[in-house]
């Protein structure tokens, strides 16, 4: 029989599945979410299948990803054992690792960014509708040769007991799951909605867990999942004025840190205390977690910005706000410069572009930062005016953005924020922004008492 495997789909497809789960006909994308092909090295048949289940579920609703996320998950944890689930995990092909995003663990929801966009998540294919459970179903088969009616035939049973396993595993799932991850979801997208009625740009939660694990297919903090092993919970201190909340899905009332819009925020502490970590936490707040992420209820704005240090060209990039003379080499004028930028250049532009943008928050990190741009020091020239000194004397430059840095050394950065929060063997506790003051002048006060007596 002549024609390729993907030829031969198209007269699969119509006899596959029954009214409990069946190939949905109408989602269909040649070469997009349908396909039959062989793989590149020869040795597998990978496919790829919309499927409808007709499993009873709720109506559509704003949070149904979280239960599409629970059903995911379901069907994840019984493909090695479940009968006709092994294709998805490619098991008894040559090499069923090519496989491995079709099973490996998310518990990222939603995301207006396209983060994991290769892993099997809750997506605009995978999703409950007013018909049922849509989802996109991938894998491969170990490559039997070309198509013949009797290795057709093989292939359409593959594909038969996969959907009929599908369906098993999906009717197995308990309501209150559902419901649950429903519900949760529904608590995050509210609250981000909500939060600047409250005045607030971001919302962590007591109990909040940040910190993460990487595998290679997870290897970005907004798609990764929760770190292994000792995992300090967040806990914002009382001086800070926790916030309360009453989350709207779920009803529940939960306390945790909230930051205010217009605000200047320090996480200090010293190295490896987690405050990148807790940064990072906060960037993916603009994303939705499952239960167990451990940033399920840490919630952010959407169109959190950052700024960071890094060299590149520049092409009319607006730096006036820190700079009234370019350094030499660099061309053009401070509002619009042109040639290779320095690092504080580069962040002077980015911090620039995020307040014409009027960004809700601007994460700064020392970590990835041009200190020279953050902080003044005794060798630095009039012609710059470091981020420390605009607090200090333009505030109104900011407007409505607020300004989350984390930092260990810059001190009179940090003086100049209006809520300070240290991290100490990963726990948070409040200082005091004056005492701090004075904690800062008492060492410059010693320093100059060193200077002094070796000069």
């Amino acid at each position: 029989m002549s024609g390729s495997w993907h030829d031969v789909i198209y007269r699969i497809l119509p006899g596959l599945g029954d009214g409990r789960a069946r190939i949905d006909h109408p989602a269909i994308r040649d070469l997009v979410n349908t396909y039959l092909i062989r793989s590149l090295d020869g040795t597998a048949l990978r496919f790829s299948i919309p499927v409808l289940l007709t499993a009873p579920v709720f109506a559509p609703s704003p949070g149904s990803d979280g239960a599409v996320g629970v059903i995911i998950d379901a069907v994840k944890a019984a493909v090695h054992g479940e009968r006709g689930l092994g294709p998805i995990a490619g098991i008894g092909t040559e090499h069923p690792r090519h496989c491995l995003q079709n099973i490996e663990p998310v518990t990222l929801i939603a995301s207006r960014s396209a983060i994991g966009t290769d892993l099997w998540r809750p997506d605009h294919e995978n999703r409950i509708g007013v018909d049922g459970i849509h989802l996109t179903v991938r894998g491969a088969l170990p490559y039997p040769g070309a198509p013949t009616p009797a290795r057709i035939h093989g292939v359409e049973e593959h594909l038969l007991a996969l959907l009929d396993a599908l369906n098993r595993v999906v009717r197995r799932v308990p309501d209150r799951d559902l419901v649950a991850a429903r519900d949760l979801s529904i608590d995050q997208k509210e609250l981000r909605r909500t939060l600047p009625d409250i005045g607030l740009v971001s919302f962590i939660a007591d109990g909040t867990r940040p910190a993460r694990q990487f595998t290679h297919l997870r290897c970005h903090h907004r798609i990764a999942g929760p770190k292994e092993g000792l995992h300090v919970p967040f806990q914002c201190p009382q001086k800070l004025d926790p916030v309360e909340i009453e989350l709207p899905g779920s009803g529940r009332v939960v306390t945790g840190l909230g930051i205010r819009r217009r605000e200047a925020f320090a996480v200090a502490g010293s190295n490896a205390e987690g405050k990148s970590t807790l940064l990072h936490a906060v960037i993916a707040g603009q994303d939705d977690h499952a239960a167990g992420d451990g940033r399920e209820l840490l919630v952010s704005v959407n169109g959190v910005s950052r700024a960071d240090a890094s060299e590149r060209g520049l092409y009319g990039a607006d730096v006036s706000l820190f700079f009234s003379r370019l350094p030499p080499g660099v061309g053009g004028e401070p509002g619009a410069a042109f040639g290779q930028g320095s690092g504080s250049l580069v962040m002077a532009h980015e911090i620039q572009t995020a307040l014409r943008a009027g960004a809700p928050l601007l994460i700064l990190d020392e970590d990835r930062a041009a200190t020279n741009l953050l902080v003044p020091g005794c060798l630095q020239g009039d012609e710059v005016t470091p981020l420390a000194t605009l607090l200090a004397t333009r505030r109104e430059v900011f407007g409505e953005t607020t300004l989350l840095f984390a930092a260990s050394s810059l001190d009179i950065l940090i003086a100049q924020a209006d809520r300070i929060m240290q991290l100490s063997d990963h726990e948070t506790r409040a200082l005091d922004r004056l005492e701090f003051r004075r904690r800062l002048d008492r060492y410059l006060a010693g320093v100059r008492e060193h200077l002094g007596a070796e000069g």
